[in-house]
């Protein structure tokens, strides 16, 4: 008798519908603020989001109005409610982004942080007003370089815990990264503040693939922005299926002059997510040997 195996198939959610600046916007039921407005075309700022972790709520920088409640709501995370009337782009929602964006920028050095600086240009924000961030302890920190793979540039570090989601239950399970400290000397480290090759870090380099603003990043990036040369507007973005093993993941190869210079993979890829082993993100010296021969 032939074994009949049943496929698990999700319950269809029912649509709700909420008004965006003043348009209605259709969106599955346990959709989010942040998700409803990707729908309707508006474009939210996002640091602390990362599409494959569950939203932290760090930033702030994505808060929109909700009428009927009192405080400023983050858009990652708040799930939509028929009727619920959002606005995106009024005084109230650009006055406290700009100020998130002044008091971030005045504390830690967001200059390798995608977006950002056509955010500073969009709200008008100046986070001189509140200091030089060069004079700010955070920025003052020395980049730790204690291994060939990824080097960690706690200055562009805005606390967003993403890594450490990323490293712990939400994915890794390596719990490499942790907080330590509490209030202004909340800061992230490994477990008891050991070099990486002494921690649990497996490299996986997963830490890297959701870090916001450099601080965690290529070694190969690194070293070529410290010389200067490193130029995304010059790279090429090629994916294909890793040759390490048969489990199928993809690779996202971003090369420039025609050399490997690091190494991601799709988010909507069923099989990572975004995320890679130690031979996947790292293992590409050797086609940078053959192509030498």
């Amino acid at each position: 008798m032939t074994m009949m195996h049943e496929t698990p198939v999700a319950l269809p959610r029912r649509a709700v519908t909420i008004t965006i600046d003043g348009d209605e916007v259709k969106v599955p039921e346990g959709a989010t603020i942040l998700d409803a407005c990707k729908v309707h075309g508006t474009d939210v700022p996002t640091l602390c989001y990362g599409d494959t972790l569950d939203p932290v709520n760090a930033c702030r920088v994505c808060v929109v109005e909700v009428e009927g409640n009192r405080v400023l709501i983050p858009s990652c995370s708040r799930k939509v409610e028929p009727g619920m009337v959002v606005n995106t782009d009024n005084e109230r929602t650009r006055h406290s982004r700009r100020m998130v964006l002044e008091l971030l920028g005045s504390s830690v050095d967001l200059s390798a942080a995608p977006n950002v600086q056509g955010w500073m240009q969009q709200y008008d924000a100046d986070p001189a007003r509140f200091g030089d961030a060069n004079t700010m302890r955070t920025v003052q920190q020395p980049v730790k370089v204690d291994n060939d793979l990824y080097v960690r540039d706690y200055s562009r570090c805005i606390l967003c815990y993403k890594c450490v989601d990323a490293c712990g239950e939400q994915w890794q399970n390596s719990f490499a990264i942790t907080v330590a400290g509490r209030g202004f000397d909340a800061h992230i480290s490994t477990e008891f503040d050991v070099g990486l090759p002494d921690s649990a870090c497996v490299y996986c380099g997963n830490c890297i693939e959701v870090c916001p603003t450099g601080a965690l990043m290529f070694k190969t990036e690194h070293d070529m922005r410290q010389a200067n040369t490193w130029n995304e507007a010059e790279q090429r973005q090629t994916t294909t299926v890793c040759p390490y093993c048969g489990v199928g993941c993809n690779l996202t190869l971003h090369t420039q002059d025609n050399t490997i210079v690091k190494v991601t993979s799709p988010h909507d890829h069923a099989i990572t997510s975004g995320n890679l082993c130690i031979k996947g993100r790292f293992g590409f010296q050797h086609v940078q040997t053959f192509a030498r021969d």
